[in-house]
C-alpha cells in the first residue's frame, strides 16, 4: 500500500510536471509570436524611418533652392527698388526742368508781348512826331529832325536787336537741355529693359542650359575642395589638357594630387535638368517620366566616364576609376533609392 501510495504520489507530481511543462511551451510559443510581432514592427519601423530621412533631404534640398532663389528675388527686387528710386528723382527733376522751362517761356513770351507793344507805341510816336516836324519845318528842318531821330532810334533799335538776340539764345539753350534730358531717361528705360532681360537669361540659364549647369558644378566642386583645406595649382588642377596625339586631347575636370605621386581625376559636368523637371512637376506621369530621364542621365553619364580611361593618359598616375561628383546631394540620393 505505501508502494501503491508512492506510486500514486509520483504520477501525480508527474502530471503536475507535464501541466507546468505544457503551460511553459505555451508561454514560450506566446512569447515568440510576440517577439516576431516586435521584429516586424521594428522592421516596418525602420523602413518608416529610412522614407522619413529621404522626405527630409529632399525637404532640406527644396529649402535650400526655395533660400536660393528667394536670395535672387530679393537682390533683383532691391535692385528694381534702387532703380525706381533713381526713375522718381530723374521724374522730379525732369518736373523741376519742365516747370522752369513753361516759365522761362512765360516770362519770354510776356516780354516779347511787351517789346512788340513798346515797338508799337514807339513807332506810332515817332511817325505822329515826324508828321508833326514835316509839316511845321521845311525841308532843311525836316532833313535835320530825321538825323536827329535816327541818332535817337538806333541805340534802341541796337537794344531791341540785342534783347531779340537774347530771347532766342535763351528758347534754344531750353531746347537742347530739353532734348538732353529726353535723351537720358530713353537711356534709363533701355537700361532697365537690358536688366530684366538680363535677369530673365539667368535664370532660364541656371534651369535649363546644361553648358551652364556643369560651370555651376565647377563652381560647387571648387569651392568643396577650397573648403577642405585644397589650393588650387597646389594640391589640385582644374581644366588639364592632356594630348593624346597630335589631334586628340582630353580635359579633366579636376585632378586631385595626392600623396606619394598618385593622382584622383574628378569630373563635375553632370546634367540635373531631368531632376528640376521631377522636382518641380506636380503631374505624376511627368515626374516619374523625369525621374526616369535623371536615372537614364546618369548611368549614361557613368558608361561615358567608364569609356574614356583617364587612368591611360600620359604623365597621369591615377587608379581605375573617376568621381564624378553630383552638386545636388537630393539628386544622387534620388537616383540611389
Amino acid at each position: 500500500m505505501r508502494v501503491q501510495q508512492h506510486s500514486a504520489q509520483h504520477e501525480t507530481e508527474l502530471r503536475l510536471l507535464e501541466q507546468s511543462l505544457q503551460q511553459a511551451q505555451q508561454e514560450i510559443a506566446v512569447r515568440q509570436e510576440t517577439l516576431q510581432r516586435h521584429e516586424q514592427q521594428l522592421r516596418h519601423n525602420e523602413l518608416e524611418l529610412r522614407q522619413l530621412h529621404s522626405q527630409l533631404a529632399a525637404g532640406q534640398e527644396r529649402l535650400q533652392q526655395l533660400n536660393h532663389w528667394r536670395n535672387e528675388c530679393e537682390q533683383l527686387n532691391q535692385e528694381l527698388r534702387a532703380q525706381r528710386e533713381v526713375n522718381s528723382a530723374q521724374e522730379a527733376e525732369l518736373r523741376e526742368v519742365t516747370i522752369r522751362l513753361e516759365e522761362t517761356r512765360m516770362t519770354a513770351e510776356e516780354k516779347q508781348r511787351m517789346l512788340i507793344n513798346s515797338e508799337q507805341r514807339l513807332t506810332s510816336q515817332f511817325e505822329n512826331l515826324a508828321n508833326r516836324i514835316f509839316e511845321h519845318s521845311g525841308r532843311k528842318v525836316d532833313e535835320q529832325n530825321q538825323q536827329s531821330l535816327d541818332r535817337l532810334l538806333l541805340p534802341l533799335r541796337e537794344q531791341l536787336d540785342g534783347f531779340r538776340r537774347q530771347v532766342q539764345d535763351s528758347f534754344g539753350q531750353e531746347a537742347r537741355e530739353r532734348h538732353t534730358l529726353t535723351h537720358e531717361i530713353r537711356n534709363l528705360q533701355q537700361l532697365n529693359a537690358q536688366m530684366a532681360r538680363e535677369a530673365l537669361n539667368l535664370t532660364k540659364a541656371l534651369k535649363g542650359d546644361n553648358k551652364t549647369q556643369g560651370n555651376w558644378g565647377e563652381v560647387v566642386l571648387s569651392r568643396v575642395l577650397e573648403a577642405s583645406g585644397l589650393r588650387e595649382g597646389h594640391e589640385y588642377e582644374t581644366q588639364v589638357n592632356v594630348r593624346l596625339d597630335h589631334q586628340s586631347r582630353m580635359q579633366p575636370d579636376v585632378i586631385v594630387r595626392l600623396p606619394q605621386g598618385k593622382d584622383v581625376v574628378i569630373d563635375a559636368k553632370m546634367s540635373l535638368v531631368a531632376y528640376e523637371r521631377y522636382f518641380n512637376g506636380e503631374d505624376e506621369r511627368e515626374r516619374e517620366a523625369a525621374l526616369s530621364e535623371h536615372i537614364a542621365s546618369l548611368r549614361g553619364h557613368i558608361r561615358l566616364l567608364g569609356r574614356k580611361d583617364y587612368q591611360q593618359l600620359p604623365g597621369l598616375r591615377s587608379l581605375d576609376y573617376v568621381l564624378m561628383f553630383i552638386p545636388v546631394e537630393p539628386a544622387f540620393l534620388l537616383a540611389i533609392d
